[in-house]
């Protein structure tokens, strides 16, 4: 779906008292284009959006539709949900309701958004009734007691005869019984507490990506964060010798944790723990080489510079704790990869290599993965690199990580399009390329490879996760991974879509479930 340019050209303009020819007069176009832009029949950019926002005295960004993109994005999403099946929402409604009601299509979203966090807490709850033993056992025990009590409870008040002393006995059961069930229920309780705890991240990690991309992931007070430490730090980066640097400068000793050897137990997800109190970092024992010495930088990072990483937090906006402390997290890792990979000197190698991630993961020992992400960060004003979006994927093929493109329709979380190469690529360990084109014409190249999360042992099964590029055909030529490809031919590109809820392609072999209304 377009972003609809045309539409807020018309109201900016409509605004100032202007004709439709009066502009188009002003910014060297045909009253007739004009028309076709403001009606969304003719896309717009280059010198003729910038005249025509300059004309408006209005910022570039304002009428990019970036913002629109992304609110347009999730209405499809919000209106191809099955609960709205039979419902007639057509492209030029939701435009107009992005440009006229702004405030109402945030409305729209964030109950929608509300919607998914219920359902999904609902479905945890299913399944921890279903699958859970804790909680079958303290259910069980709830239904003896009060069976238990039930029948103490009958017996006093049907039997006449009953003597006292007996009376007592029975009276006393159910009080036993009653006092019993107390705890347990207190203890059921505290146990769905701890569960929803737990479940909680699942809103503030959406919560945390959208600000991400709202800051279209370029903190560039973090980047002269990143510059001062790693001057600080003089050629140890290189060497590298930061475990020693971490025990000089703040008294902390670098381990090696895993399972059956010494240290503890790395916890679910975890690949490295501070214990500050006895001044050990534990290192998971089987991380690659590149994935230690990137949560050494981020240790210094949060380290040395929580102050500057809290005030960028602050921007952010985060509105929970669970989200501050993720986002926080997330902070210190994009100072870990300026460090590694500083942005003007990772910039030149990649135009000089033509984005050749895994040239430029070796140039600067840096994982793939991390290689890939910082280009996604290249966004820097008068300095920028190609604009990549980035998608990381499970090996259930459960999107994990995202950072869209204007223009690209990428679900919210799950799964996307089958046909995309991030689903063919842990059969291979040499990056998938390919030319797609989406339903609304729009043209990418896609580029996906499968890496690997931690060195295999006896102890720890192999994690992989495959990682997913995307960028523009109109930028493709600047990299690698066009050559031997006709850019303007479309008809070798494959026929994708964002998932297969939001899809329109009806005719696709590959659908798993019902054609988007949109």
């Amino acid at each position: 779906m377009r972003a609809p340019i045309g539409s807020r050209i018309r109201q900016e303009r409509a605004g100032r008292g202007l004709s439709q020819a009066a502009l188009a007069r002003a910014v060297g176009i045909s009253a007739s284009y004009m028309n076709l832009i403001e009606s969304s029949r003719r896309e717009v950019g280059g010198a003729v959006l910038l005249r025509i926002a300059e004309h408006l005295q209005i910022g570039i960004d304002e009428l990019s539709g970036e913002r629109e993109q992304k609110q347009l994005k999730l209405l499809q999403e919000l209106v191809a949900d099955p609960v709205l099946e039979g419902l007639d929402f057509g492209q030029s409604d939701l435009r107009e309701l992005v440009v006229r009601f702004p405030e109402i299509a945030q409305a729209l979203v964030r109950l929608y958004r509300t919607a998914q966090q219920l359902a999904a807490e609902i479905e945890a709850y299913a399944d921890r009734f279903n699958t859970d033993p804790v909680l079958g056992g303290m259910l069980h025990e709830v239904l003896n007691r009060l069976t238990g009590m039930r029948s103490s409870a009958e017996i006093v008040a049907r039997v006449a005869t009953l003597k006292e002393p007996d009376r007592q006995r029975f009276v006393a059961a159910i009080n036993d019984q009653a006092q019993a069930m107390s705890v347990t229920m207190r203890n059921l309780v505290d146990y769905f507490d701890r569960a929803l705890v737990r479940r909680r991240a699942i809103s503030p990690l959406r919560e945390v990506e959208d600000a991400f991309i709202a800051a279209s992931n370029h903190f560039p007070e973090l980047e002269a964060v990143a510059d001062r430490l790693r001057a600080e730090l003089d050629d140890r980066l290189a060497k590298p010798d930061l475990e020693a640097w971490l025990l000089a400068r703040h008294g902390i000793t670098c381990r090696r944790s895993s399972r059956s050897g010494h240290g503890p137990a790395p916890g679910a997800g975890e690949d490295a723990r501070l214990e500050r109190a006895e001044g050990i970092f534990w290192l998971k024992a089987s991380l690659p080489a590149a994935t230690r010495r990137f949560r050494l930088c981020r240790l210094i990072a949060e380290l040395n510079a929580a102050g500057e990483i809290e005030a960028e937090l602050a921007l952010l906006g985060t509105e929970t704790r669970a989200g501050a402390q993720i986002a926080f997290g997330a902070l210190a890792s994009y100072v870990a990869g300026a460090m590694l990979m500083p942005y003007e000197a990772y910039l030149r190698d990649a135009e000089a290599h033509r984005y050749d991630i895994d040239l430029l993961s070796h140039r600067f020992g840096a994982s793939f993965e991390q290689a890939a992400h910082r280009l996604v960060t290249l966004r820097r004003k008068g300095a920028e690199g190609v604009p990549f979006g980035f998608l990381r994927a499970d090996a259930s093929g459960r999107l994990t990580k995202r950072f869209p493109l204007p223009g690209l329709a990428l679900p919210g979380g799950g799964h996307g399009c089958l046909l995309w190469p991030i689903y063919a690529s842990p059969l291979s360990e040499r990056v998938i390329r390919r030319t797609v084109a989406f339903p609304n014409g729009a043209r990418f190249l896609m580029l996906a490879k499968s890496v690997p999360k931690r060195v295999s042992t006896w102890e720890d099964q192999p994690l992989r996760f495959s990682v997913m590029l995307i960028c523009s055909v109109h930028h493709a030529a600047r990299t690698v991974y066009a050559a031997g490809l006709d850019l303007r031919d479309a008809g070798n590109d494959v026929p994708v879509g964002p998932s297969c809820r939001l899809c329109s392609r009806a005719e696709c072999g590959h659908r798993q479930e019902a054609a988007s209304p949109i």
